[in-house]
């Protein structure tokens, strides 16, 4: 689950972590309330103000501005409010933007230069443990960096029997070139994320840039923060971050009727039962000259009603061409998925328009193949994964 800027930096605030100070706002008149909120607080004379979109590259797209007074906060805010903002993460339509976070200017001038630094904290899945990733080169594409100067990219991974080690952090410090004051600074912002990161069930924390201000504080100046979906049932407070507007609205409704459904950008609609079958079918539909549009688990239950839940968010998606339905009948039976999938497609009528691969292996597997020839519908039935394979190869030519 994905959250906004706003909402990282409160978490990151709870665990210790200073951040750019802000106030949320969803008109260009609680933008300028907000300003004159954070200037009583923080002293700020000018304010940033940041869309609040899932999407990273805000400032290429016109959604991160400075404004100097309180007439170009309300300016900016309301042109920004609203707008569609597209970035080199959003799609060509972009990002409708609900709300802006009106920010505090940490770019003061002071008795040193100010330096950006990029850090994250993710599981490194190679070594099975977690890791902080960080450079010198904040304020840029990571992507970037690796591929141009990938000497300037460090990692500290992280002992699961220990944590975080005090060496470890004042590494980080010392990597990034810091030294006096703005070195502690970065040794505790460094403990306090990793802390933020490991306590939060978080499997992304990102931080770019990381600020160095003229008087030497470390700061979170923007939050990326992605927080594991398996561990919301402890984290109530989290899960109620969500915001569903920034979801895809198949994903959406996919879960709410318990479907595990990811949309993908193909022309095959995949219907499977675990997770692992679901991979493999995906690569089926690649060396078949196909593109999977979507992953999804329907799981042991695969009954008419699934079946028919499942048909209808496949369908949604304008680009499926035809759709592959591959159960392994384990714990449920074939001839009841076969019996599932005749009973969806009636009750639907005329809403399928695409040809159906139907591929049951397992208990009663050849019963559900008569099932499914007898049945007088378009359905195409298999029973080897190569003849599912060539099923689909033939229906898209």
């Amino acid at each position: 689950m994905n959250l906004h800027e706003y909402q990282g930096k409160e978490i990151l605030a709870s665990f210790g972590v200073r951040i750019q100070r802000g106030i949320v706002a969803r008109n260009a008149k609680q933008a300028v309330d907000a300003a004159k909120q954070l200037t009583q607080e923080t002293g700020t004379a000018w304010h940033v103000i940041k869309a609040q979109v899932h999407a990273g590259g805000r400032g290429k797209g016109g959604g991160v501005k400075l404004a100097k007074n309180l007439k170009e906060v309300e300016e900016l805010a309301g042109s920004i409010i609203g707008m569609n903002l597209i970035t080199p993460q959003t799609s060509a339509e972009g990002k409708k933007v609900h709300q802006v976070l009106v920010a505090e200017d940490v770019y003061y001038p002071g008795d040193s230069e100010t330096n950006e630094f990029y850090m994250s904290v993710l599981l490194n899945r190679a070594s099975g443990r977690n890791m902080i990733m960080y450079s010198t080169e904040g304020g840029m594409d990571i992507e970037e960096v690796a591929e141009k100067t990938p000497h300037l990219i460090f990692t500290e991974e992280i002992n699961p029997a220990t944590g975080l080690l005090p060496f470890q952090a004042r590494r980080i410090a010392f990597n990034l070139g810091l030294s006096g004051a703005a070195f502690k600074e970065m040794v505790k912002f460094v403990s306090a994320l990793y802390k933020a990161y490991d306590q939060s069930d978080a499997s992304l924390f990102e931080i770019n840039p990381v600020l160095k201000t003229s008087d030497d504080k470390i700061m979170a100046v923007d939050a990326k923060v992605t927080i594991d979906d398996n561990a919301l049932y402890r984290r109530k407070p989290y899960a109620e971050m969500r915001d569903l507007r920034e979801e895809n609205p198949i994903e959406v409704e996919a879960r709410e009727v318990g479907l595990n459904y990811v949309d993908l950008d193909g022309n095959v609609g995949c219907m499977v039962n675990g997770a692992g079958l679901a991979m493999a079918t995906m690569d089926l539909i690649k060396m078949a000259g196909g593109e999977p549009a979507n992953f999804l688990d329907v799981g042991g239950t695969a009954d008419a009603k699934r079946v028919e839940e499942a048909f209808r968010i496949i369908l949604k998606d304008p680009n499926v061409k035809a759709i592959l339905i591959n159960i392994f009948g384990g714990i449920v039976r074939c001839d009841r998925v076969a019996q599932g999938v005749v009973d969806a497609y009636k009750n639907m009528g005329d809403a399928i328009k695409v040809p159906i691969i139907v591929r049951l292996q397992g208990t009663n597997a050849e019963l559900a193949k008569e099932i499914i020839d007898n049945s007088g519908l378009a359905v195409h039935s298999a029973v080897q994964f190569q003849e599912a394979a060539d099923k689909v190869k033939e229906v898209l030519s």
